[in-house]
C-alpha cells in the first residue's frame, strides 16, 4: 500500500550556497545550468514592481532555460482571457527558452466565485490552444519540445526533452488535489458550480491523471534506454509532501492530495527502477524547500530529491547546475534577487 511515498521529515539538505543576483563562475565542461520559478506575479501581493527584477536577473545569468512551474496569476482574481496573454508577454520577455507547466490559479481554481465562476474544463480547454502555440517552448530562444497531445488539444501541455544527458518532463497536474472534487459540499463551496460541472471535473482528472502517468512512465522509459545521468519531473502541486506524519494515518489518501495518489505511486516505483537522479521540481505551497521526502524521515528513496521553488510574495528563483559527471547530477542554488 502506498503510505508512506508522500510523507516528509524535515530533512536539512544543503546542495549549494544562496546566491545574491545571478550566480557567476566558470562552468566546467559537459555542465549546463537551467532556471526554475513560478507562482507569480500575483496581483494582490503587489509583485508588479517586483517581476523586472526577476526577469532581469534571470535574463542576465549563463542559464540555458528556464522552466515555470504554474500559477501565472493569484487565486482570488479572475480568468479572464487577459490573463493568458499577459503571461505569454512575460514569457516573451525571456531572451532563453521557457517551458511552461500549468498551475490551478488559470484553470483548477477559475470556478470560484471571485475568479469570476468559470468553467474550469472551459478554461483548460483555453490555456491549451492559447498558452502552447507551437510545438516549441516559449521565450525569445525556443527549443523543440516533445508533446504528448496534438497542437490546442487534450494533453498538449505535457511536455519532455532531452539535454545534456538530462530527461527533462513537464506534466499538468495542479493543486486544488488536482481538479478531483470529492463532496458535493466540496463541489458548490463559495464556487459558481453545478453538479453537472463538478462531476465534469472528475472525469477530467481520470482522463488527465491516466495520461499523466502514462506519460511519466514513458519518459523515465525514455531516460534508461538512453542512459540518462537524471531526469526532472515538473508540476504545479503541491502532492502532500507536508502532510503532518502520523503512525494511525495514511496521508495519502487524505482529502486534499488524494488526487495526487496514482501518480506518486508510479513515480516512486519508476524512481527505484532507475539508476539516476530523480529531481522533483513543484510550486503551489510559495517556500524553498529541498529535501528527500520519500519515502520517509527514516527511509530515504535515495536517487530522490524534492525541490519547492519560490513564489509570491518571494519573488526569486532557482538556478540548478547539471554536472552528468558528478554523483547528484544537480546542484541547487538559490537565487535571491534584490529588490
Amino acid at each position: 500500500m502506498f503510505v508512506r511515498s508522500i510523507l516528509v521529515g524535515s530533512l536539512a539538505l544543503t546542495l549549494g550556497a544562496c546566491a545574491i543576483q545571478t550566480p557567476s563562475g566558470q562552468q566546467q565542461a559537459g555542465t549546463f545550468a537551467f532556471g526554475l520559478w513560478g507562482d507569480m506575479p500575483y496581483a494582490k501581493a503587489g509583485d508588479a514592481p517586483k517581476m523586472q527584477a526577476l526577469l532581469n536577473s534571470i535574463n542576465q545569468s549563463d542559464i540555458e532555460f528556464s522552466l515555470y512551474d504554474g500559477d501565472i496569476k493569484d487565486g482570488s482574481s479572475q480568468c479572464t482571457d487577459n490573463i493568458y496573454t499577459d503571461a505569454l508577454k512575460m514569457f516573451g520577455s525571456m531572451k532563453k527558452p521557457v517551458v511552461y507547466v500549468p498551475g490551478d490559479n488559470e484553470w483548477t481554481d477559475c470556478h470560484r466565485l471571485n475568479n469570476g465562476g468559470f468553467d474550469g474544463v472551459e478554461r483548460l480547454a483555453h490555456l491549451r490552444k492559447v498558452m502552447f502555440p507551437t510545438a516549441s517552448s516559449l521565450g525569445q530562444t525556443q527549443m523543440p519540445l516533445e508533446h504528448q497531445g496534438k497542437p490546442g488539444e487534450k494533453f498538449v501541455e505535457n511536455t519532455r526533452f532531452s539535454r545534456g544527458g538530462v530527461m527533462f518532463v513537464g506534466i499538468n497536474m495542479p493543486g486544488s488535489n488536482n481538479n478531483l472534487v470529492l463532496s458535493a459540499k466540496e463541489c458548490s463551496s463559495k464556487s459558481a458550480r453545478k453538479t453537472a460541472q463538478c462531476d465534469a471535473a472528475n472525469a477530467e482528472y481520470l482522463e488527465r491523471d491516466t495520461a499523466n502517468t502514462a506519460w511519466l512512465t514513458g519518459s523515465f522509459e525514455q531516460a534508461k534506454s538512453a542512459n540518462a545521468r537524471g531526469l526532472v519531473v515538473v508540476v504545479q502541486a503541491d502532492p502532500g509532501f507536508d502532510l503532518p506524519e502520523t503512525e494511525e494515518l495514511d496521508e495519502s489518501a487524505a482529502p486534499g492530495v488524494s488526487g495526487y495518489r496514482a501518480f506518486m505511486s508510479s513515480l516512486t516505483k519508476q524512481t527505484e527502477q532507475f539508476k539516476g537522479q530523480v529531481l522533483f521540481v513543484h510550486g503551489d505551497t510559495h517556500f524553498y524547500k529541498m529535501d528527500k521526502p520519500l519515502y520517509s524521515p527514516t527511509k530515504l528513496l535515495p536517487n530522490f530529491t524534492r525541490l519547492q521553488t519560490f513564489g509570491s510574495p518571494s519573488i526569486h528563483w532557482v538556478r540548478v547546475t547539471v554536472d552528468p559527471s558528478s554523483e547528484q547530477v544537480f546542484q541547487i542554488t538559490p537565487v535571491i534577487v534584490k529588490q
